[in-house]
């Protein structure tokens, strides 16, 4: 049976790549879309790509869930709490694109996003959506939180380390670089093309909003607080990202296994590609594509290990795993309309 789905907040970019990629699911009709900036027009008004393949008028909120059986919000934090009530309420699966289900502790969300939550029950219900590392709570949830971009790479690169207790949390230093579309389509000074072309810098040192969810998943990973130091950088590309991490081993390891212990890990994982003998991790390698490509590194002379995960921030670091987890919950095939092939150039 064919269900329908809604993207709120539709003509971001996010929300654009969710409907690009449910264009092309058989499982799914695009019933509804929204926009608060463009209400009332069409979406291939609004992005001349969409020509013919979706012309649905952008309509409010409310008629979004109303008209469907699945809802994704890609809005920014703050304003996803009432319509995932809406939505449990009428017993629809919520999935938030944003930051207001990712946290556990509503000090750390008033903290870091400066809000509060006005319906504790209702975050309570709500179910981490990494799938490689939460696939069976998932599968039943109706009300999911798509993890941030940088925490997916991240994530996705130390687990393995971190379960077996391989390196000392205490030295993880993660130096993370991205996109400019992982900004939103909004404008800003550090991503206004003049500042950000030919360049390369930092930004939001050691205070990205992303730190605490970084930490809560690494936390849960090994079995105790891990706290990080989190560098971001701004590529000056559309889409991708690219994480290196950082730590002391406990014991000795070598290069070969390394590259047997995440082969282990990961053999059942389809989006998630260990890269053989060295060869380093590049957003080059899974753009367009709902990949993580791993890298693994020693170096004797300092004790190191190495990790680079690469992601396009875009895809499994937004929108593809956000369809992911729809197809874990809805119980169709996993990679269903996520089988993309990174370009070659």
């Amino acid at each position: 049976m064919t269900i329908k789905a809604g993207i709120i907040g539709a003509t971001g970019y996010a929300g654009l790549e969710i409907v690009r990629l449910l264009l092309g699911h058989p499982e799914v009709e695009i019933a509804a879309v929204s926009s608060v900036s463009f209400t009332g027009k069409a979406l291939s008004e609004v992005y001349p790509a969409m020509t013919g393949l979706m012309d649905k008028t952008l309509e409010d909120d409310k008629a979004v869930v109303e008209k469907c059986d699945v809802v994704f919000a890609s809005l920014p934090h703050g304003l996803s709490e009432q319509i995932a009530s809406a939505c449990h309420g009428a017993g629809k699966l919520f999935i938030d694109m944003g930051a207001d289900f990712r946290l556990e502790s509503e000090a750390d969300y008033k903290q870091w996003y400066g809000g509060e939550y006005a319906d504790k029950a209702l975050h309570e219900r709500a179910v981490y959506g990494l799938p490689e590392l939460c696939r069976e709570k998932i599968k039943s949830a109706r009300l999911i939180a798509n993890p941030g971009c940088y925490p997916t790479s991240i994530a996705l690169g130390l687990a393995p380390l971190l379960r077996e207790k391989l390196i000392d949390p205490a030295t993880l230093i993660i130096d993370a670089k991205s996109g400019v579309t992982g900004a939103g389509r909004g404008l800003s000074q550090n991503t206004h093309f003049p500042e950000l072309n030919e360049s390369f810098a930092p930004y939001k040192i050691a205070q990205h909003r992303h730190t605490p969810e970084i930490e809560q998943t690494l936390s849960h990973i090994s079995g105790q607080p891990v706290t990080v130091t989190f560098v971001p950088h701004l590529l000056p590309v559309n889409r991708g990202i690219l994480s290196t991490m950082y730590a002391k081993a406990v014991k000795g390891l070598d290069a070969g296994e390394l590259e047997a212990l995440y082969r282990q890990c990961y053999q059942n994982e389809k989006f998630v590609r260990v890269l053989p003998g060295g060869v380093p991790a590049s957003i080059g390698q899974v753009r367009y594509s709902n990949y993580c490509n791993i890298s693994l590194h020693t170096d004797p002379r300092t004790g190191r290990v190495i990790v680079a995960s690469a992601i396009d921030n875009m895809l499994k670091g937004a929108a593809g795993q956000a369809v992911q987890n729809m197809n874990i919950a809805c119980g169709f095939a996993e990679d269903t309309a996520l089988n993309l092939t990174p370009p070659a150039v």
